[in-house]
């Protein structure tokens, strides 16, 4: 074991000292699945544990001139690969704790904002209702249920220029119609 160790350090002084890249890819092959292996412990998805030890490689070889290592290489590049997966998983949990905070900054609307927000689906129904029964359904398939315009015209069994057309004509008399609501619409929705 301490012939294994003494190979590895000498690897990587000819890495620090003379910027071998040979020897530095001796070791990450030497040492990288085993180390993927060993982030999953810490990180589940395989592809981030397999990042956070490419990471740790990276900075090795970056600064390579100014490391000190006074462990085994080894030893060092487990507790590298060790810290690097807990600072992952502590900037997860301030992200995560970041968004759920977002979300319900989100819920927690204002009465005004609530009335505003039903008030506008009310204009929209009402915009709606205006468009002639093929528009409005060509309208309501694309935007509320998802469809492609070729889709929609098979189920209306018209061309795909004509719907085109639909959703265009839809599109103007909206514009027109909620006009007021464009400044809210952009700044909540």
């Amino acid at each position: 074991m301490k012939e294994k160790d003494t190979i590895y350090e000498n690897l990587f002084r000819k890495v620090a000292f003379r910027d071998d890249e040979q020897a530095f890819r001796e070791l990450f092959l030497e040492f990288y699945p085993a180390l993927c292996v060993f982030a999953m412990r810490y990180i589940t998805q395989e592809e981030t544990a397999r990042d956070v030890v490419q990471d740790v490689f990276f900075k090795i070889w970056k600064n390579r001139k100014s490391m000190d290592i006074t462990v085994s290489f080894r030893n060092f590049l487990i507790t590298s690969v060790r810290n690097h997966c807990t600072d992952y998983l502590r900037k997860q949990e301030v992200e995560n704790r970041y968004q759920e905070e977002n979300m319900l900054s989100v819920i927690h609307t204002s009465p005004e904002e609530v009335y505003t927000l039903k008030e506008l689906e009310t204009t929209i129904g009402e915009a709606l209702a205006k468009l002639p029964p093929n528009v409005r359904e060509a309208f309501e398939m694309s935007r509320f249920k998802g469809m492609t315009y070729l889709a929609i015209a098979d189920k209306m069994e018209v061309s795909q220029k004509t719907i085109e057309s639909y959703i265009s004509r839809a599109l103007k008399i909206l514009r027109i119609e909620l006009r007021d609501y464009l400044p809210f619409l952009l700044l909540f929705i």
